[in-house]
């Protein structure tokens, strides 16, 4: 299964202001992840809505990760952004082989092992480590020798 973009946004995005103990903006966000900041923006705000981010308007507001953001999985984002729908769509157009055929079935057992492993990583977990320090360095300007 292949994660839409905006999907994979949300989980750099979450991932990124997990790692961080500061309020980052949208503008600080679409750097570091070299990203363009209308799409960012929007993910902020899809992100905001689940729970995932806590925004703050006005001069000192900003991004950061909410309270209790950890706790939620891989998975609940991932369902989210991308939706119930299946990995392909044997009504559009009509398949001649539905009748008979055991491959959606099948692919829809796929999708659902793929988002129960998801649904056994929290959040927090991406951040474990190693990761959070190194995800931080992020869009920062190489080091001086």
């Amino acid at each position: 299964m292949k994660l839409n973009r905006s999907t994979d946004m949300a989980l750099r995005i979450a991932m990124l202001t997990a790692a961080s103990p500061a309020r980052t903006t949208v503008d600080e966000l679409a750097t570091q992840l070299a990203l363009p900041r209308s799409h960012v923006a929007k993910v902020v705000q899809r992100l905001q809505r689940l729970g995932v981010l806590v925004t703050i308007r006005g001069r000192s507001g900003g991004v950061a990760f909410a309270e209790h953001a950890g706790e939620l999985t891989v998975g609940q984002v991932v369902r989210a952004f991308e939706g119930d729908g299946e990995v392909v769509n044997c009504e559009q157009p009509a398949c001649p082989l539905v009748a008979g055929c055991r491959l959606r079935g099948e692919l829809r057992r796929a999708q659902a092992a793929f988002l129960a492993v998801l649904d056994g990583v929290r959040l927090g977990e991406l951040v474990d480590g190693a990761a959070g320090p190194l995800l931080l360095t992020l869009g920062a300007p190489p080091a001086a020798r």
